[in-house]
């Protein structure tokens, strides 16, 4: 048996991509696409996918161009809008907080000295008692109980 013989063919199709057209048995195309460098003498040798290849340039002047132009400086602007905003809201959210904890420190101090002067009352007034409690009797009777002259 012998195989048919086929005739290849190398092309290049819109997007750059190389595409080798074979024949078998003379009558119907076959299509393949192949990843070829679209310069093989470049340095690297090494061939791109479809997808990664540049797209041709849309002209400057038309609608479809000015339109995509358009659509991405309002699509910037408002990134850069949003951007600013959120950098507001965290100035504004840090100088609420500066505020708050100037306050408690505030708070802090009053009460610290407000601590300080009740121990101060607390043990000028215990001090006070024990100087007015007499010690008990030996008996284990109280001073009270034996009568005005102790007895």
């Amino acid at each position: 048996m012998s195989r048919p013989q086929q005739q290849a063919k190398l092309s290049t199709d819109h997007n750059g991509v190389s595409v080798i057209q074979s024949q078998a048995h003379a009558s119907s195309l076959q299509q393949v696409p192949q990843l070829v460098p679209a310069n093989p003498s470049a340095p690297g040798g090494k061939a791109q996918a479809p997808s990664k290849m540049k797209k041709a340039h849309a002209d400057k002047d038309s609608d479809e161009y000015r339109q995509r132009r358009e659509r991405n400086n309002l699509a910037v602007k408002k990134s850069r809008q949003r951007s600013k905003q959120k950098a507001q809201d965290t100035q504004q959210r840090v100088n609420e907080l500066k505020e708050e904890n100037e306050r408690l420190e505030a708070k802090i101090k009053l009460l610290s000295k407000e601590l300080s002067v009740l121990k101060d009352l607390f043990l000028e007034h215990a001090h006070n008692l024990a100087d007015n409690v007499q010690p008990p009797n030996v008996d284990g009777s109280s001073p009270a109980a034996n009568g005005p002259n102790g007895q």
